[in-house]
């Protein structure tokens, strides 16, 4: 049977009304399940086997061998290890030993091989490839819900639309083999990992499992990439800076003293992006991303929405006055250097990003309610997005400027602040392969530190009256680049012109984010690494988390495609 033929045949299944209706029910009992973080570990294994039991279903009618591979707690002694911060509560604040995490988890693999090769002794076949989408989803879980042609809910995109894919192309060329349409010449390895979220330590274990590489010599990873073809990532680092009052009696604020350290870090951030000059980023896809602010906040790298703060001290109506004066004045400013998201309108809304900036309301007799309006999404698409805690920031600054103008007595704290002299701020910071991760770490670093340090500087402290740390603990994804001509390269790319998941005529372009891409390049330097898969990476994270079904569709037929021409099947 000629090429044109097979792909007839792929083209017919996916527009087949009864394999549609049977992959969107599995799509929605897996995004049904919670799998989010938490610090109760047997709830994270039952939910994640039950995801994987679901995949078992579907795939239940091919020749597929689904194998659990436990993880190792060895991996923590390797450098991308990624601490086990979201096991750590309030009752256990050291959190849980691998050892403890690991235990009865893992991730899963479907295989399938050559008729002649079930040993895995394919030295005479095609070459083996592997393909990863992982089955964890950052808070807060929403459910899903179907409406015509989109499915929204958690995961429907990041990224068990993907692992769907994945399935339905497995399932494809199953009965193409069974019929014998082709004749599959090299392994394929489909991994379904758990903990990409929390920083990869699922793929990490995937990649450290050398018996397993010898089935594959490239690999496809699935995540939210607007159905693009991607040789490189952008890397990422999640920081934590922390400020602490060392002096309890000393004049000075934490919440204004972070807002000067937010300030530094988005400068040291463009400085970084304005180094950034690579052949496969040339549009310099690197961004400074505020996720959490003491209370306010759900994870490092999604966009923070809302902060609240309590402006204390307005003793009158002019006072009040020049309060608002300040926001606005404070709110021109973000907007003149990071455009103004109210009047941006979503696509798919039809409604702003942002309905209004903030909200100032009376609370008590002598403070005043101010509400900050951001745009909640993935770090990676910040630009299309708005960082309520950077606006934050920029009001904040105006607002201590206007007190000490005006000699206002004006008191600055976060609404749900604690009595704790602590105040913390989570993001990340991408960067490309032109600059090495420690580099970034640095810098970034610093910059929180010249920020605290500057502002106390102003109101005539000493630089020790505030203890300052920025650490790296969580996700640290280094910068990688493959080689953009590579077979495998050109194969993904002619597979996704097939199915027309993308321009033939657009240039080839490495990917804005990161993932656990990154794990496998970095392990085997040679080897091609690909990201690709369906969903807009601008929904991901966000609170419209949605799938367009005519998208899937053609990023099945993609996945189809590259599976046998990698393995030279096709």
């Amino acid at each position: 049977m000629n090429r044109h033929e097979i792909q007839n045949k792929i083209h017919a299944w996916c527009t087949d009304s009864t394999c549609q209706n049977e992959l969107i029910d599995f799509l929605l009992a897996m995004c049904a399940v919670d799998t989010t973080p938490s610090a109760q570990v047997s709830i994270m294994r039952e939910r994640e086997n039950t995801v994987f039991d679901q995949i078992r279903t579907y795939l239940a009618s091919t020749n597929c061998r689904l194998e659990p591979r436990s993880i190792s707690p060895d991996i923590s002694a390797h450098p991308a290890f990624s601490l086990l911060h979201f096991t750590k509560t309030p009752e256990n604040p050291a959190g849980l030993s691998p050892e403890e995490v690991y235990r009865q988890r893992g991730n899963l693999l479907a295989l399938m091989d050559p008729e002649a090769s079930v040993d895995n002794a394919h030295s005479d076949g095609g070459p083996g490839v592997a393909i990863n989408a992982h089955i964890d989803v950052i808070a807060p879980f929403f459910p899903p819900r179907r409406q015509g042609d989109v499915v929204y809910g958690r995961g429907v995109i990041d990224d068990k639309g993907n692992v769907a894919a994945i399935c339905a192309a497995l399932k494809i060329i199953d009965q193409l083999i069974a019929d014998g349409t082709v004749s599959l010449q090299g392994p394929i390895t489909a991994m379904f990992p758990i903990e990409e979220e929390t920083g990869g330590n699922g793929s990490l274990a995937l990649a450290m499992d050398a018996q397993l590489k010898q089935r594959y010599q490239s690999l496809l990873v699935m995540e939210c990439a607007d159905m693009g073809v991607y040789p490189a990532n952008r890397g990422a680092v999640w920081f934590r800076s922390e400020a602490r009052r060392i002096d309890a009696t000393a004049d000075l604020s934490l919440v204004e003293a972070v807002a000067w350290g937010v300030l530094q870090m988005q400068q040291e951030g463009a400085r970084i992006k304005a180094e950034s000059d690579h052949p496969l980023f040339p549009h310099r896809p690197v961004q400074t991303c505020n996720g959490i602010l003491g209370p306010f906040g759900e994870h490092p790298s999604r966009i923070n929405g809302r902060v609240e703060l309590y402006v204390g001290g307005v003793i009158s109506p002019e006072s009040l006055k020049e309060i608002y004066a300040a926001v606005d004045q404070g709110i021109q400013r973000y907007v003149e250097q990071h455009g103004d998201k109210t009047q941006v309108i979503d696509k798919q809304t039809g409604q702003p990003k942002v309905t209004r900036h903030f909200d100032l309301k009376p609370d008590g007799q002598d403070r005043v309610h101010l509400t900050v309006h951001g745009s909640s999404g993935h770090m990676g698409s910040i630009l299309e997005h708005d960082d309520a805690i950077l606006k934050w920031a920029y009001i904040v600054r105006q607002l201590v400027q206007s007190k000490h103008v005006a000699r206002q007595p004006w008191t600055l704290e976060l609404v749900k602040g604690d009595t704790r002299p602590t105040l913390v701020l989570e993001g990340g910071q991408g960067f490309l392969p032109t600059h090495s991760i420690e580099a970034v770490q640095q810098r970034m670093a610093d910059a929180f530190a010249r920020g605290i340090a500057d502002y106390l500087s102003g109101i005539g402290l000493p630089g020790d009256a505030v203890s300052v740390n920025t650490t790296f603990e969580k996700l640290h994804n280094a910068a990688y680049a493959g080689d953009p001509d590579s077979p495998s390269v050109r194969h993904a790319l002619w597979a996704a012109g097939e199915a027309k998941t993308i321009d033939r005529d657009a240039p080839l372009r490495g990917w804005d984010v990161s993932c656990d891409a990154r794990l496998f390049a970095n392990q085997y330097p040679q080897m091609p690494v690909i990201t690709s898969g369906v969903g807009m990476l601008a929904c991901a994270h966000s609170n419209d988390e949605r799938l367009q079904l005519s998208e899937l569709w053609k990023t099945i037929e993609f996945c189809t495609l590259f599976l046998l021409r990698e393995t030279g099947s096709l």
